[in-house]
């Protein structure tokens, strides 16, 4: 289905269900796709766009290794460089409190999700996308991470993504940041004696937490698109950025 205007997709590698979770927000925020596919599905989706931002849940590159240099540099314990597998981006998230995985220097080390992810930039760029921030292209692709962005959302660590009150928490988060999705306080009007005494809960009201990921990241494109002056990068271009949809990052979370 095409629109009229920019859709603003966010693009999660570790779906349960299929290779993909993907998410499209239009330019009011309203919700046009919500869904989990494979790389044709996403590619089949793409191409009936006139113009897209797309943030992807996973690394756009690999280790350079800038991270060891810098601990070679203050003189930490040799031991400890050696086992030093991450990004400046994800060194600098870790600092802030923010863990998320690190990247390996070689694409054959790094976890399944993240060889996914470099297949799709690399799909991406062969469709025309080009690296945010380009002004003057209608398709442009730029990295972020899910947790981190949660945390930024919240100014905090958020509970965990798998439990109930992590997805209360997580689509709480971005409803109230304008998307145009389900009232998750629907959820509890929704619960009864009844219900609680059988084990019923109405889960249909929430979404998955690969879905969360994915409008995270959606919403994160919009924001970068829309008003750039409130998001974060984190990194360095070297070895990929990472976007944060918040103007201010707090030193510790």
């Amino acid at each position: 289905m095409i629109f009229s205007d920019s859709a603003y997709i966010g693009i999660d590698p570790t779906s349960a269900q299929k290779s993909f979770t993907y998410a499209g927000l239009d330019h009011d925020l309203n919700l046009i796709t919500l869904a989990d596919g494979e790389m044709e599905d996403i590619h089949a989706f793409l191409s009936e766009q006139r113009s897209a931002v797309v943030a992807v849940n996973a690394p756009s590159g690999v280790s350079r290794g800038l991270v060891r240099e810098r601990m070679k540099k203050k003189m930490v314990q040799p031991h400890s460089v050696r086992r030093v597998e991450m990004r400046v981006a994800e060194f600098e998230l870790r600092e802030r409190g923010i863990h998320i995985a690190g990247t390996s220097s070689k694409e054959g080390l790094c976890f399944e999700w993240m060889k996914v992810g470099f297949e799709l930039y690399r799909n991406l760029k062969k469709m025309g996308f080009i690296n945010y921030p380009k002004s003057d292209s209608v398709y442009q692709v730029l990295e972020t991470n899910p947790h981190a962005c949660f945390c930024v959302l919240a100014g905090q660590i958020p509970l965990a993504k798998t439990s109930l009150e992590g997805r209360l928490q997580r689509q709480l988060i971005l409803y109230e940041r304008g998307i145009r999705i389900k009232d998750p306080m629907d959820f509890f009007e929704e619960i009864t004696r009844y219900k609680l005494s059988k084990g019923v809960w109405p889960t249909e009201l929430l979404f998955s937490p690969e879905q969360l990921d994915a409008l995270a990241a959606a919403y994160t494109a919009w924001l970068a698109a829309n008003k750039p002056e409130n998001i974060s990068t984190i990194g360095i271009p070297k070895e990929g950025l990472i976007i944060l949809p918040e103007k201010e990052l707090k030193e510790k979370y």
